[in-house]
């Protein structure tokens, strides 16, 4: 007889709101808010205009974060193009151009992701959900910025994924 294993989502965690920072985004700008201020702000306020400007500066950093270390990769690897007589030493130093390449391909596309995120904010699509139309949430943004789908939503995917493959 075979055993049917049933999946369950985890369970959801519920975020911890810090009641004294509550108000904090009323008098500050969208670039001296911290992320606890932003998660603080009451669930009526979600993605307001403070909200979408702390968003932009997020992804904007994080662009920029990866555009210099894409930099600082070509220069690495120009730098250790030195011809290695040693076929172990060689080998090392392939593998970890092959590795730092792969990474490299990652962030360009995260970058696409950034980029989308950002056309997002402005359309005024940013922080609710691709499929249900539903709000993501500050805590799942602050934690991936370029998100578009709610918890749920992602957890259905991973779901059909694996159950069906890609």
């Amino acid at each position: 007889m075979a055993t049917q294993s049933v999946l369950t989502p985890p369970p959801v965690v519920a975020i911890k709101k810090d009641p004294k920072l509550a108000n904090n985004w009323k008098t500050k700008s969208a670039e001296e808010l911290s992320d606890e201020e932003v998660l603080a702000m009451p669930d009526s306020e979600y993605m307001n205009e403070k909200q979408m400007a702390f968003f932009r500066l997020k992804l904007l950093q994080l662009k920029q974060d990866i555009l210099n270390s894409a930099g600082e990769t070509t220069e690495h690897l120009r730098e250790e193009t030195v011809i290695v007589p040693d076929p172990a030493d060689r080998a090392t130093i392939e593998e970890e151009h092959a590795l730092e390449l792969r990474t490299r391909d990652r962030e360009r596309k995260l970058l696409k992701k950034i980029e989308q995120s950002i056309a997002r904010i402005d359309a005024g699509d940013y922080g609710y959900c691709d499929e249900t139309g539903e709000p993501i949430g500050v805590g799942r943004l602050l934690a991936r910025p370029t998100a578009t789908l709610s918890l749920e939503a992602q957890q259905r995917r991973e779901l059909k994924q694996k159950m069906f493959g890609d």
